[in-house]
């Protein structure tokens, strides 16, 4: 589902001559063209699905967003704008992330729902969140919040 659309948004892009996002989708798209070769060295010859071509995309989006806070401290917000372009084009491609209070209530839902009861029972509502909310919630800030509700 994700290829087809980023293929039609280059060939729109292109079309509309806007540059960087035809250079930031031809950048995702050889990104997923190496997971794709290197899932054929595994034996998976139809390439990755969807689940990790979203991965992929967080990851990029993830990088973006260090190198912008390293151009700012560096001085140079030129180059902290062109990563924030590339950050919005990417994110575009994303499904919508969980907003805070959106957040919290899975996590409590999880919590209830496995009968967590310590922090030793982390790893089993962090299993139902990474089941049920992949690629939707941000799990560098799902962590502490399991483990702030939990001890």
């Amino acid at each position: 589902m994700l290829r087809p659309k980023l293929t039609e948004s280059l060939k729109t892009a292109m079309k509309a001559q806007e540059a960087r996002t035809v250079s930031t989708i031809r950048m995702i798209l050889a990104g997923i063209k190496d997971r794709d070769i290197a899932a054929r060295a595994k034996g998976n010859q139809t390439g990755i699905d969807d689940t990790e071509i979203q991965q992929l995309l967080q990851s990029m989006a993830k990088q973006r967003r260090e190198s912008v806070e390293l151009y700012e401290k560096g001085g140079r917000p030129e180059l902290a704008a062109q990563e924030l372009a590339e950050i919005a084009i990417i994110e575009g491609f994303l499904p919508t992330q969980l907003t805070e209070a959106e957040a919290i209530e899975a996590v409590d839902g999880a919590i209830k729902e496995t009968g967590a009861a310590g922090v030793k029972d982390m790893g089993r509502v962090m299993a139902i969140l990474k089941e049920r909310y992949s690629g939707r919630l941000d799990f560098s800030k799902a962590g502490p919040l399991v483990k702030g509700r939990l001890g």
